[in-house]
């Protein structure tokens, strides 16, 4: 069963259950209050009747004559019946003319208790059910005589049904005035909850591309925003996933290829004798290439699996020096020089040794790729409150300013980078990159096409941690 439909269902079982109950507690309320209020307006206008006829008066002085006319037009106005009886139960005087002379033989006044009133046949001088107060007729501290009065229950029952009738149209009335929840729910719940229920069925298809429209700004609203958001980032991550697999396949096919051909013009005999050793020398040279890619992708799988760090202290500075004298051999044979400036002669940063020295070493043999003949790299470190900034900047081909924003994705080349030097893998900034936010630092890049590309990133100073 649908959700709209349970609630709908849930809704009109409630609405009636509240009818009922609220019919039920009307109903006998309505009923306490009615006998109440009418016994008490009875038993007032009773002793008011009975005091005409109580103060210094004998039995001998009672007036019938004088009593039935009163009590006629005092029973109209209550709609009851007016009795005047003596202390033996006989009626002396009836406002309906009716049962004068007749006796109640089991008349007992006192039968009501504590209450004003009794309510029941009367000692069956009824054949209905009917209210009856009564009050004493005294006179010489003696009790003389009985004003009973007596209201048929078919009359309360009567008003009864006139107010009960008002309470419940009013109900009736209110709960279908309460509807209107059913179409708020309908438009602020269901509905966003419809859209956000295909939302995630299209999303569990596979079809990422599907957006939930819901332009609420509460919880279905943020709801509806959360799930767009996490079918974008999984519609990248699978285009990540195509991309990384086409790439990876790509760079290993490449000296696949190579070391194939290679071999197989070697055992043919198409590469003569003399050559051969020229071909094998290739050959080392791919399969150099792939173990490279191969290391270069435990390297990142080792930071996307967040490795724990072993973070020490040491001398940024020498790092550097030492880095730059192990490329020696490149810059000879491009006849480029590295310009060190240190801000001061140590500087020393808490982070892991091998990994900034990895970042070092990829950030510089990049620079030196891209750099051309006869020019300079320029290393430097600055100190800046409790950051330690270290710079790496070359004069080379620079980055056209739309692919500035790929430089650190995996296997990104630059249509540059794959003219200079097919041999890269693609991943050395991608791996510069995680090791520096491993680390909770910032990498930033700077770079004008024709000018040259500035990379700057931050370690902590160890210095100042020291202090603190």
């Amino acid at each position: 069963m649908k959700l709209y439909f349970k609630f709908v269902l849930s809704y009109i079982i409630f609405g009636v259950a509240a009818l009922a109950v609220i019919a039920t507690l009307s109903t006998l309320l309505t009923h306490r209050y009615l006998i109440q209020t009418q016994s008490k307006t009875m038993y007032d206008e009773a002793n008011l009747i009975a005091s005409n006829f109580s103060s210094g008066r004998t039995d001998e002085d009672v007036s019938l004559e004088t009593i039935e006319p009163q009590i006629k037009v005092i029973g109209a106005h209550l709609h009851s019946q007016i009795w005047v009886m003596d202390k033996d139960g006989t009626i002396l005087a009836d406002s309906h003319g009716l049962r004068r002379g007749e006796n109640v033989p089991d008349f007992d006044p006192t039968a009501g208790g504590t209450k004003h009133y009794m309510n029941g046949d009367f000692f069956g001088a009824f054949g209905e059910e009917v209210i009856s107060v009564c009050a004493p007729i005294t006179g010489n501290y003696r009790v003389l005589g009985y004003v009973v009065i007596h209201l048929p229950m078919s009359e309360l029952s009567e008003n009864e049904y006139q107010i009960l009738n008002i309470v419940y149209i009013t109900s009736v009335i209110v709960f279908l005035l309460s509807l209107v929840i059913l179409i708020v729910f309908d438009i602020v719940v269901y509905r966003p909850l419809k859209n956000i229920t295909e939302g995630a069925k299209q999303f569990a298809d596979g079809n990422l591309k599907h957006e939930i429209h819901v332009q609420s700004k509460d919880e279905m609203g943020y709801l509806s925003n959360t799930m767009n958001y996490m079918a974008s980032e999984l519609d990248k991550a699978e285009e990540y996933q195509h991309s990384f697999i086409a790439n990876i396949s790509h760079d290993f096919r490449s000296p696949l290829t190579s070391i194939k051909g290679y071999l197989e013009a070697i055992l043919d005999g198409t590469i003569p004798q003399d050559r051969q050793e020229q071909y094998l020398k290739r050959v080392i040279g791919e399969t150099e290439r792939l173990t490279k890619l191969t290391s270069s992708m435990l390297t990142l799988n080792t930071i996307d699996s967040k490795g724990l760090l072993n973070r020490t202290t040491f001398d940024i500075n020498r790092m550097i020096k030492d880095t730059a004298q192990s490329f020696e051999g490149q810059c000879l044979e491009k006849n480029i020089t590295f310009d060190l400036t240190f801000e001061q002669e140590s500087q020393m940063v808490y982070a892991d040794f091998g990994k900034i020295q990895q970042v070092i070493y990829n950030l510089v043999d990049n620079a030196i790729k891209f750099s051309n003949r006869d020019s300079s790299i320029y290393l430097s470190t600055e100190q800046t409150g409790e950051k330690i900034y270290t710079s790496v900047k070359d004069t080379g081909a620079g980055i056209p300013k739309k692919d500035i924003k790929k430089v650190f994705d995996r296997f990104y080349k630059s249509d540059t980078s794959r003219g200079k030097d097919k041999k890269g893998t693609g991943l050395g900034l991608s791996i510069v990159k995680g090791i520096i936010l491993s680390h909770g630092e910032n990498i930033d890049v700077i770079s004008t096409e024709g000018v040259g590309t500035e990379f700057v990133f931050s370690l902590p100073n160890a210095d100042e941690l020291e202090e603190e």
